[in-house]
């Protein structure tokens, strides 16, 4: 029995199919039965990782689509080869005519097929069209879930599909379309392969508005162009604009471009007057913005001001200087500048908006401890591919949500996971091993923002994090009721009060945090400073009466309390510290038994 044994996790190691595991267990059923059920676990996490592979894969491949019609082709040819399917296509919506229509097909032979438009709630694709949930059917022509129209069924049969599964392509709760994966036999969809077609429809949904996006952007720089046609100054600093834009670039090469195109210094301005990008030489200069209200350039003392307007909303202006006069065809460029920036600002706000929806769905999942770890681990991964996020401390700020985002600086920001409201707080989720680091760097935040700041941690994914989601709102709530508003701490840091608000206390962590500096002194210098500082509290903080406790001169003892008011820092004698230090001697002691 043992060498059969042996010899099965051998081929097992080895990889093994399921046949040559079947033919060495023999008659004994119960290795053979077993040995398969291990065979069938490395499959399926095989499968999982293959596809998680080429989910990334996907993702690298869309990010450097710029064409609008090879980004579709590579979502439907993509999808056939993931799911293994006859034929795979993509619906996109027509808002004018409120129905669905065939974009792009991988493996369809039939010309009625790919021209088929699906109303919405007619047939499987309408139904995923107008409930934006996803349908799969084994046999589709014998399924009466699905209305049938003779347009569809007729598209369907000509091409000879059977088995149809299709995912909606939602961006912001706004519907783009419909992404299909389809047999030409009778073939049941596993739960795996619909969430598998959902992973890729959420990714296509992305790309294919950030490709419009793209596209309008180039299609409006073409509109300016043509409505501004001057000289081949002017026709240069289009294309200088238009490939900055279509190649990912932000304000800061608009502003370098422009400065470099008609050798000027360029300041951009928020719309309250912060700046956002400067190029050239600005020394001495006085940058005036105030007074530009439209898209018209603008002199305004020795500078030239133009505003940068999307929608009818002033996102921003910008100030040129260093030149005293500009010609007809420089002023068109500084306003077609405008223009693209304004594009730019808006589009980087748009971005920045649905990744905070984003992280805030994800951070709610998360919290609410509902959802499939797995799930959640995938979503992560999109949404943050270079974060740790095995073990993470939570914050939790209560206060003025906006102005905390906007004073976290840049080591902080390189370490938070995940953000977003949660249970009107604000919550963020920092990939660091210490509580009481993260809660120091936060403490500037909480004293210029007048937020409160609870700060626990750290706890692994899943259940453990949202237990110390919970004790940091408790801490939070403990805070405000101690005043100790415009603060960040942990547990530890309130003592006794952060003790009893705590659902579970880790004693010897809490002892080293309140007596950590006094231990290790004695530990490295043979010394029993805390023998001192129990009978100092013993005898009622009297020096005096300590030293006939210990019989040792009064003298000794308040060189002792000086070492130790040292270690402990000022202030360690006022009522409420003293109260935590004889907690924790009392703990302390406990330990040591």
């Amino acid at each position: 029995m043992i060498a059969k044994m042996e010899e099965l996790l051998r081929l097992l190691a080895e990889d093994a199919s399921g046949s040559e595991l079947a033919r060495a267990a023999g008659e004994d059923a119960v290795a053979r039965d077993l040995a398969l059920r291990i065979r069938a676990g490395i499959d399926a996490s095989k499968k999982r990782e293959a596809e998680l592979s080429a989910l990334v894969d996907v993702a690298r491949e869309l990010a450097s689509a710029r064409d609008p019609g090879g980004v579709l082709d590579t979502i439907v040819h993509r999808a056939r080869t993931l799911l293994g399917a006859d034929v795979a296509y993509l619906t996109l919506y027509d808002d004018a005519r409120g129905d669905t229509y065939m974009r792009a097909t991988d493996g369809s032979v039939s010309a009625a097929f790919q021209q088929v438009r699906l109303p919405l709630g007619a047939g499987l694709g309408g139904l995923v069209a107008k409930t934006y949930k996803p349908y799969w059917t084994a046999d589709y022509p014998s399924d009466r879930r699905f209305r049938h129209t003779s347009s569809i069924d007729h598209a369907v049969g000509e091409e000879g599909l059977i088995a149809i599964c299709g995912t909606p392509l939602v961006v912001d709760g706004a519907f783009v379309g419909v992404l299909f994966a389809s047999n030409r036999t009778r073939r049941p969809f596993s739960q795996d392969e619909v969430s598998l077609l959902g992973s890729l429809a959420a990714l296509a949904a992305v790309t294919i508005v950030q490709v419009r996006a793209a596209a309008e952007t180039a299609a409006a720089l073409d509109q300016l162009s043509a409505a501004h046609a001057g000289t081949e100054h002017a026709a240069a600093a289009h294309d200088r604009f238009a490939g900055i834009v279509l190649s990912g670039g932000d304000v800061d090469a608009i502003a370098a471009a422009l400065a470099e195109l008609l050798d000027v210094w360029v300041v951009l301005v928020d719309a309250v007057g912060n700046e956002l990008a400067v190029a050239g030489d600005t020394r001495g200069a006085v940058v005036r913005w105030q007074e530009s209200e439209s898209g018209r350039l603008t002199r305004v003392g020795d500078c030239w001001v133009v505003a940068a307007t999307a929608k009818g909303e002033r996102l921003g202006a910008l100030v040129i200087g260093g030149v005293d006069e500009l010609s007809g065809a420089d002023q068109r460029i500084v306003e077609r500048a405008a223009v693209v920036t304004a594009l730019v600002l808006l589009f980087r706000r748009q971005a920045a908006e649905q990744s905070q929806r984003a992280q805030a769905d994800l951070l709610a999942d998360v919290l609410s401890g509902a959802a499939d770890p797995r799930t959640l681990t995938d979503r992560l991964r999109l949404l943050a591919p270079n974060r740790r996020h095995d073990r993470l401390v939570v914050a939790v700020c209560r206060g003025d949500q906006a102005a905390v985002r906007a004073r976290l600086s840049a080591p902080l920001e390189d370490k938070l996971v995940l953000s977003g409201p949660y249970g009107g707080d604000l919550v963020l989720l920092f990939s660091r091993a210490d509580a009481a680091a993260a809660a120091r760097e936060l403490a500037e935040v909480a004293k210029r923002t007048g937020a409160t700041i609870g700060v626990t941690g750290p706890a692994a994914w899943g259940e453990p994090l949202v237990d110390s989601h919970r004790q940091a709102v408790r801490l939070v709530g403990t805070m405000l009721r101690l005043g100790r508003i415009g603060e960040s701490a942990t547990p530890d840091d309130l003592g006794v009060a952060g003790l009893v608000g705590a659902a579970d206390v880790d004693v010897q962590a809490h002892v080293q945090h309140v007596l950590g500096a006094v231990l290790e002194y004695d530990a490295q210098r043979g010394t029993d400073l805390i023998g001192t500082l129990r009978a100092y509290f013993a005898a009622g903080q009297s020096p005096t009466r300590a030293a006939t406790a210990l019989h040792i001169h009064p003298n000794t003892v308040q060189q002792r309390l000086d070492r130790i008011g040292a270690l402990l820092a000022d202030g360690w004698q006022a009522p409420e510290r003293a109260l935590d230090i004889q907690v924790a001697l009392r703990l302390h002691q406990a330990i040591k038994g």
